[in-house]
C-alpha cells in the first residue's frame, strides 16, 4: 500500500473556485475530489469543468489521490463530464447517486470509448460510487461487482435519510443497517468502504463518537466537509503505538513457528488464527502508507 493509495479521508474543493481548489491541495487528506455537482450552480456548469479539467491536468498536487466528481448519471451535463474528467486523467471518477449495477456499467462503456478517442490507456481511470438512495443500499452488492473499474463506495446520508423519510441524527441509528450493507457490499467485491459525512464542523465530540461507530465497523475512510476534520479523521484510520506493536508480535510469532516448521502458533496463552494474521498485516501496511517505520517483520 503506497501513499497515493491511501483512502482515510477525502474532501470536496468546488470547481467553481481556484482559490479553494489550490488551498485544498496544501491539506493533510489522503484523496481530493474536484466537485462539479453540488457546489456548482446551475449557471457555472461550464466554467466549473474548464477550471477542473485545467486544475487535475496541470495544477495536480502531488502524493494525493486525486478524483473529479461528476454531475448526476441523468443530468444534461454527464456527457461533458466525462469527456473532460477523463482527459485530464485523475485518479478515479466519483459518481453521485448511483441506485442500480447498470448505471455503472453504462459510464464505464462512456468513459472507455472517450479513452480510446484520446489514446488513453484503458481502464486506468477507476471509479468511486456515491450509494445515496435506500435503492442504492439494496443494490450495494451488484453495484460494488459492477464493473472492475469501482475501486469504492461510499455512503451519502443526508439523501439516504430524506430516501427513507428519516431524520438525521447525530448518534446515526437511522442508518446503521445502510452503513453495514454497504460496508458488506464492498468487503464481498474487494473494494474500499467509505463512510458518511460528518456535518456538524463545531462539534469535535460528535466526530470522535461517529468515528468510533466508523472505525468499530470497518470502514477504510470518510469524507469530510471541512478541514478542522481530516487531521481527526486520519487519526482514527491510523494504526495507534500499541496496535502496530501488537500486529508486530502476532508476524514474529508466525515468523518462529515456520522456522520450527509447525502450523501451530500460540501467543499469550491463545492460538493465532488466519484472521488475526490478516488483521496484523493489514496494520502494518496501513502504518508504513502513513510513514510510519516498522522494523522486524518480513513483508
Amino acid at each position: 500500500m503506497s501513499k497515493t493509495e491511501l483512502m482515510r479521508t477525502s474532501m470536496y474543493a468546488g470547481g467553481t473556485s481556484p482559490v479553494k481548489m489550490i488551498q485544498a491541495g496544501f491539506y493533510n487528506e489522503d484523496c481530493l475530489v474536484y466537485d462539479l455537482e453540488d457546489s456548482v450552480s446551475a449557471g457555472e456548469k461550464d466554467a466549473a469543468r474548464f477550471l477542473v479539467y485545467n486544475a487535475v491536468k496541470y495544477q495536480r498536487p502531488a502524493d494525493k489521490y486525486i478524483l473529479i466528481r461528476v454531475n448526476g448519471i441523468y443530468s444534461q451535463e454527464i456527457d461533458e463530464d466525462l469527456e473532460a474528467a477523463v482527459r485530464a486523467q485523475p485518479d478515479a471518477i466519483r459518481i453521485p447517486k448511483v441506485e442500480y449495477a447498470r448505471e455503472v456499467q453504462r459510464i464505464d462503456e462512456k468513459i472507455t470509448a472517450i479513452e480510446r478517442k484520446a489514446g488513453l490507456s484503458e481502464g486506468s481511470i477507476k471509479l468511486w460510487c456515491n450509494i445515496e438512495s435506500y435503492l442504492g443500499v439494496l443494490n450495494a452488492m451488484e453495484i460494488a461487482a459492477s464493473s472492475p473499474r469501482v475501486v469504492a463506495m461510499a455512503l451519502g446520508a443526508e439523501d439516504f435519510t430524506a430516501s427513507m423519510s428519516a431524520q438525521r441524527t447525530k448518534p446515526g441509528w437511522e442508518i446503521f443497517y445502510a452503513r453495514n450493507a454497504i460496508l458488506m457490499a464492498c468487503r464481498a467485491a474487494g473494494i474500499s468502504a467509505q463512510d458518511a459525512v460528518f456535518s456538524d464542523i463545531n462539534d469535535t465530540e460528535g466526530l470522535a463518537r461517529d468515528l468510533e461507530m466508523t472505525r468499530a465497523l470497518g470502514f477504510d475512510g470518510k469524507t469530510c466537509v471541512h478541514p478542522r476534520q481530516i487531521d481527526v479523521v486520519n487519526a482514527c484510520f491510523t494504526p495507534s503505538a500499541r496496535e502496530i506493536q501488537n500486529a508486530q508480535r502476532v508476524l514474529e510469532a508466525l515468523e518462529e513457528a515456520a522456522r520450527n516448521h509447525t502450523g501451530v502458533c500460540v501467543l499469550d496463552g491463545g492460538m493465532v488464527d488466519k484472521p488475526m494474521e490478516l488483521r496484523a498485516r493489514t496494520t502494518i501496511a496501513k502504518a508504513k502508507a502513513v510513514g510510519i517505520k516498522v522494523g522486524g517483520v518480513k513483508e
